[in-house]
């Protein structure tokens, strides 16, 4: 393999250490072993224990004008949702910033399948284009955020390119390191047996790279929300990150916890869908024996 082939591969890890290609990684998110009520227990204790000492905290030592509250975020929360907030309606921005992730999040992932298996598959290709990409990799996103509002405008399009920036490369590398580790042995049976190249794709290529593709789409969601945040917190007309910058603009620390939940409580509910979609897509194999506990 030549030189620019494996440094793109070890591009692969140095991308992002928060998506997860280890075989450990992904035998603990492919885990279905239940959460035991000792382990739901301890996390309501931490839970508790952090707010609790956060409002006291705050009522005694800090002042909650720059650090907030639990009590008054879950007032700023209470009256998002029941009264609005001063940008709209509170489901209404949700929903505009959840069009945004998810629309970016659908091209980043299949640009990124795509481009990183052929790559994967073809040495030659991915001698000639790891300098480019790992050149684009290395821009700073907040960079291409702020250009894709010149180009695109405050509305969806500049949002959804930022989403898809942070999502295609975190995919991208994990198909492309999966591609890359097919068995030999399997393509060299199946080209004995008559299988053209979109067989070998199609059945051993793709199935064996499933784990990586998976893996990655875990975090890449968050990553698809985060660009959307950042792009609404540069520029636009609605969203939960216009809510943010709103907040911030007007030093109202509770707004800016209470954006700050609402889009985490987006991103556990999408990484719930995706882990449900993981388990339909990787019914057929056998299950995988580990003592390590889910994440």
């Amino acid at each position: 393999m030549s030189h620019d082939s494996t440094t793109l591969e070890a591009a692969a890890i140095e991308v992002d250490s928060r998506v997860p290609t280890t075989p450990a990684a992904r035998k603990r998110i492919r885990s279905g072993k239940p959460i035991a009520w000792k382990v739901i227990a301890a996390r309501a204790v931490l839970i508790v224990v952090w707010l609790g000492s956060w409002e006291l905290s705050a009522r005694t030592i800090i002042d909650p004008f720059f650090y907030s509250q639990p009590s008054a975020i879950w007032d700023k929360i209470v009256i998002w949702f029941t009264k609005g907030t001063s940008l709209g309606n509170i489901w209404e921005n949700m929903g505009v910033t959840l069009e945004e992730a998810v629309l970016g999040f659908i091209t980043g992932v299949i640009g990124g399948i795509v481009l990183g298996v052929l790559l994967g598959r073809s040495t030659f290709l991915a001698d000639v284009l790891a300098p480019f990409i790992k050149g684009a990799n290395a821009i700073p996103r907040i960079v291409l955020a702020a250009l894709f509002v010149i180009w695109f405008g405050f509305g969806l399009p500049s949002k959804v390119a930022t989403a898809f920036v942070l999502v295609f490369f975190a995919v991208f590398f994990n198909a492309f390191q999966g591609a890359r580790e097919v068995d030999r042995v399997l393509v060299d049976n199946a080209r004995i047996l008559g299988a053209g190249r979109w067989q070998l794709l199609r059945t051993i290529v793709l199935p064996s790279a499933t784990s990586w593709i998976l893996a990655s789409m875990h975090v890449a969601f968050g990553f698809a929300l985060i660009g959307a945040i950042v792009g609404e917190f540069i520029g636009a007309d609605r969203g939960v990150g216009l809510l943010i910058a709103h907040s911030k603009n007007n030093f109202d620390a509770a707004g800016v916890y209470a954006g700050m939940l609402v889009v985490t409580a987006m991103a556990l509910v999408a990484e719930w869908l995706l882990t449900k979609l993981e388990h339909k897509l990787t019914a057929w194999r056998p299950p995988v024996a580990s003592g390590s506990a889910a994440i």
